[in-house]
Order: structure tokens, then C-alpha cells, then sequence
């Protein structure tokens, strides 16, 4: 338990120089020093609550949920009717005036219409009730109507998803310790620590990065979709740059196509024959058999790559896709390209988002936290150390040294991981210094015991180490699951909480345990006492 070989000296203290070298430029900006340019820069990020930032309302619209719904079950019918043994045919289908609804070439297969169609409706989650109300009219006609627990459902479920897509946009490493939440029933409210521009985080959250491909209808005349006249199954479509690609419409089959919700990957890169920004795309396995579909059984014809409502190529198919894989191209800047990259990694946002409210929250409140949390600090640990130095005289001391290492290698790890330090962070980093105490209380207080059992000095100091460690792993190792259990269920500050409060278990263990041993045998191999105070 004692021994440590110069190996294992340098090891430990290297961990320990790194770590704290990591704080020093933390430590002199909380100072209002300057840290030299020259040196690596790693530094603790301030949360909204301590050093202000944006903070953003967003607003999603029902109706859209609504018409989403509606495109959505128009496909799906076509597709099941169609799949039927033997097959269902239909004439005319519409969503339009809030339903859905068609009539059947036959007549007399309209109860087997009804059995297909009924597949599609479900129970809505909310209320127990159904989603969609089927009725049969003049004999042949099929309506399909949303229920309104169907419609409110249907809105949870879009908010639910447009949230987690914006926390992955600005956090997806889950180190900037964004405020995310849900307010009433359609609205998301945004903060983001450290950011004072509200334009920045509205560009970051602005595009729906909503992926459509969609066939072209090539037998839509000029005149008539200038007019904004499509054929049956159409609808109009513009380029996103119409300067440089045009600005007349174009029609496109409204069903059919394939959605970037099957994507699997996205990533920029470069063409290889102009050498401009592009986005590859990857779809999972079912979007890349459907993509395969489409190309094969269109060959030399064009298709629409349609990013939020907007054109932003239309290349002819000339060969079947069969790899999965795609590449879109555009006038793409590499700052574009990956933005892109990183809103169709994180998903689409089932919903357009408005910004209904915007501010910078100012740092007034925080400083004034911080300031009070820093006098509380400071009398609270140097009232610790004092008693610590009257306790337990040497052993003491290497306490107290230990707390301060243990203080400034949580702020080195926090600078070198980039997170955000908050108030219930601070909570957090305070509630690990009083368990790096505790550890070094029991420690002392069973080498205390052992030398009132009559061990020798050498034995007392081994046995103390072995047996409070004990103790020591086993009552971190709860606090460890309690803090990654808020790490992966909360949000916000609760993760803010929970990631300081892991690192502090860590360095404490570490600091009160492993480096208060090497010092001891060090001490105990220079000095050899016959005895020792505590």
C-alpha cells in the first residue's frame, strides 16, 4: 500500500501538473490578469445564471402539424390500398378541408378498402381515443378525420422531437450546458450561456434542414405553372439562388419521394471534379433500398433535392443508386456545407420555428453571485484547513494540501473539457470539497485507531490507507451512479451539476487517497518517527 516506485511518483504527478496547468488561464482571467497568447488557452465557460447570454422563445404552428398529418396519410393509403391482394384501386384522392379523402374504381370492394384503411388509424396515446374517424359515404367514398386527440398528439410528439433536434444543434456534446425546456403546449424556450448575440443562435436554429427528394414532372407546361396551375398530384417549387439557377417554378410529384428522416450520416467534403463545398449523404437501410427504387425505375429523368421548401439542385438520374450514398451539391461555402452537415446529422425539425422573443440577459447578477460565492468559499475553507492543521498536525497539513490541488485540478479538467460552470455547478464543486475532507477524516481517524491497537508507526499508516479506502470507493461509487443518472436524464443545470460533481469525485478520490499516500510514505521513508500526532 505504501510503495511507490519512482515510475509511479512521476505518473501521478504529472496527472496532477497537467491538470492544474489546465486552470492557470481560468484562474487569471477570474483575476483580470492576461494570459499569455502563446500558450494553449483551455477555459471554463460561465453559465446564463453567472456570466449572462441569449436567450430565445420559439413558437411552432399546430396547423402545420395538421397538414403534415393529412400529406402523411394520403401517402399511406395509396401505398397500403396498393399493396392489397389483390390490389385496390382508386381514382381521386384529396386532403383537402382538414380530411382525407377518396373514392374506389369498385364499388364493391369498398369493405375491403374499409379493413386496409383501418390499419392506419390508432389509438391516440393522450386520451385512449382514436386518431382518425372513418366514414363511408354515397357507397364508394372513404373520409378520413383527424380527432382532436389525434391533432393534440400529434403536436406533443412534434414538439417533443423539435426539441431534442434543437438541444443536438447547440449542444451536442452536452458541454455548453444549454436551457432547454418546453412552455405550454407549442412553444420552446432557448438559452444559451456565454452567447450575447440572439442573431447567432438564430442562424444556428433557423433552418428546418428538412431533406426532400421529390421526381420532377417534366409534362407541366411553363404557362400554366407560371400561372401557378399544376397537374393532379403536383406541386411548385422555386430554386433557393434563383439568380443563379433561375427563378422559374418548377412541379414536382407531392408523394412518393424520400425524406431525410432516413438519413444515416452527413458530411461535407469537396467535389472531386470543381473542387466545391458538397454535403455526402448517407441513407440507413431502408431509405437506401427506397432511394435505389427510385433511381432504377427513373433513369434519365430528373429529381428535385428540395432543402426547406427550397431547390437546391434538380440533376438527371443517370444510373441507378444503388450504394446508399448521395452528394448535393449548390452554392455551398465550407461554412454552409458543414452547417448543413450538422443540421441533417441532427435531424430535420418536424415544425418551423418562429422566433417570438429575443434578449441578452447581462452578467449584472452573476458577478454579484459570484463575488458572494467566492467570500463563502474562502472563509469556508480556510475555517476547514484551520481546524484540519489543529486536528491532525502533519497529516493536517498534507490535507489542506490536498484540497488545494483538488480545487485547482476540477477547474483544469472543466477548462480542458470546455463545460459550462453554473450556480448549481458551483453547488456541485463545493460539495465535492467537503467529500475530499470526509475521505481524509476517515483516513486519519483509522490510523488514529490502529495506533490505539498498538500497530507500529509504518503498520498503522498501511492499514488506515487500506481499510478507510474501503469506505471511501464504496460511498463515491453511489454518488457517481446518482450523478450520471442526472447526467443522462436531466438537461441543463441538473447535467451541469452532475458533470462537476463527477469530476470532483474523481479528483478527490485521487487527491485525498492516492496523493496523501505517496506523500505519507515519502515522509515515513525520509524521517522513520517512532511515532506520529494525531
Amino acid at each position: 500500500m505504501l510503495d511507490f516506485p519512482r515510475w509511479k511518483q512521476v505518473w501521478f504527478w504529472a496527472i496532477t501538473l497537467i491538470a492544474c496547468f489546465a486552470a492557470l488561464p481560468s484562474l487569471t482571467s477570474f483575476a483580470g490578469a492576461a494570459w499569455p497568447s502563446a500558450l494553449p488557452d483551455p477555459r471554463i465557460n460561465l453559465g446564463l445564471d453567472l456570466a449572462g447570454g441569449s436567450h430565445i422563445l420559439l413558437e411552432a404552428n399546430p396547423d402545420q402539424v395538421k397538414r403534415q398529418r393529412l400529406e402523411s396519410m394520403e401517402e399511406d393509403v395509396r401505398n397500403r390500398l396498393k399493396q392489397a391482394e389483390p390490389q385496390i384501386r382508386i381514382g381521386d384522392i384529396s386532403s383537402k378541408d382538414g380530411t382525407v379523402s377518396f373514392i374506389l374504381d369498385d364499388p364493391t370492394r369498398i369493405d375491403a378498402a374499409r379493413e386496409q384503411v383501418q390499419t392506419l388509424t390508432n389509438g391516440a396515446q393522450l386520451t385512449g381515443q382514436r386518431d382518425w374517424d372513418l366514414q363511408v359515404m354515397d357507397g364508394n367514398r372513404i373520409v378520413l378525420t383527424p380527432t382532436r386527440a389525434g391533432i393534440d398528439q400529434a403536436v406533443v410528439q412534434a414538439m417533443e422531437t423539435a426539441t431534442e433536434v434543437v438541444r443536438k444543434r447547440i449542444d451536442a456534446l452536452g458541454t455548453r450546458e444549454p436551457t432547454i425546456i418546453r412552455q405550454g403546449s407549442n412553444r420552446i424556450v432557448v438559452q444559451v450561456p456565454g452567447l450575447s448575440d440572439p442573431a447567432a443562435l438564430k442562424n444556428q436554429l433557423g433552418q428546418t434542414a428538412k431533406l426532400e427528394f421529390k421526381l420532377v414532372d417534366t409534362t407541366a407546361l411553363p404557362s400554366d405553372l407560371a400561372q401557378g396551375i399544376v397537374p393532379p398530384g403536383d406541386e411548385i417549387v422555386y430554386y433557393a439562388n434563383p439568380s443563379k439557377d433561375g427563378a422559374a417554378p418548377m412541379a414536382v410529384k407531392r408523394l412518393g419521394g424520400i425524406k431525410g428522416d432516413q438519413l444515416a450520416d452527413a458530411k461535407p467534403g469537396n467535389d472531386d471534379r470543381d473542387n466545391q463545398p458538397i454535403v455526402t449523404i448517407t441513407f440507413d437501410q431502408q431509405g437506401g433500398a427506397k432511394f435505389a427504387k427510385l433511381t432504377s425505375e427513373n433513369v434519365n429523368k430528373p429529381f428535385a433535392i428540395i432543402l426547406d421548401g427550397k431547390v437546391i439542385s434538380a440533376p438527371n438520374i443517370i444510373e441507378p443508386i444503388i450504394g446508399g450514398t448521395a452528394r448535393i451539391s449548390g452554392s455551398f461555402t465550407a461554412d454552409s456545407a458543414n452547417q448543413l452537415a450538422i443540421n441533417l446529422r441532427s435531424g430535420a425539425l418536424p415544425v418551423d420555428l418562429k422566433v417570438v422573443e429575443e434578449r441578452s440577459v447581462g452578467p449584472d447578477l452573476g458577478a454579484d453571485s459570484i463575488r458572494k460565492g467566492m467570500i463563502a468559499f474562502g472563509v469556508g475553507t480556510g475555517a476547514l484547513m484551520l481546524f484540519m492543521l489543529l486536528t491532525y498536525g502533519r497529516f493536517g497539513v498534507y490535507t489542506c494540501l490536498a484540497l488545494i490541488i483538488n480545487t485547482v485540478m476540477i477547474l483544469g479538467i472543466m477548462a480542458g473539457l470546455n463545460t459550462t460552470l453554473t450556480l448549481p455547478g458551483i453547488a456541485g464543486f463545493v460539495l465535492t470539497i467537503g467529500a475530499a475532507v470526509d475521505a481524509n477524516v476517515l483516513i486519519n481517524e483509522r490510523i488514529r485507531e490502529e495506533r490505539a491497537r498498538g500497530r507500529r508507526v509504518h503498520q498503522a499508516v498501511e492499514m488506515g490507507y487500506k481499510e478507510a479506502s474501503r469506505a471511501i470507493f464504496d460511498a463515491n461509487i453511489t454518488n457517481i451512479i446518482a450523478a450520471t443518472l442526472m447526467f443522462f436524464f436531466g438537461s441543463g443545470p441538473v447535467k451541469g451539476f452532475a458533470v462537476v460533481l463527477v469530476i470532483g469525485i474523481a479528483t478527490s478520490v485521487f487527491t485525498a487517497v492516492t496523493l496523501t499516500r505517496m506523500w505519507v510514505s515519502g515522509w515515513l521513508r525520509r524521517a522513520r518517527p517512532s511515532d506520529i500526532v494525531l
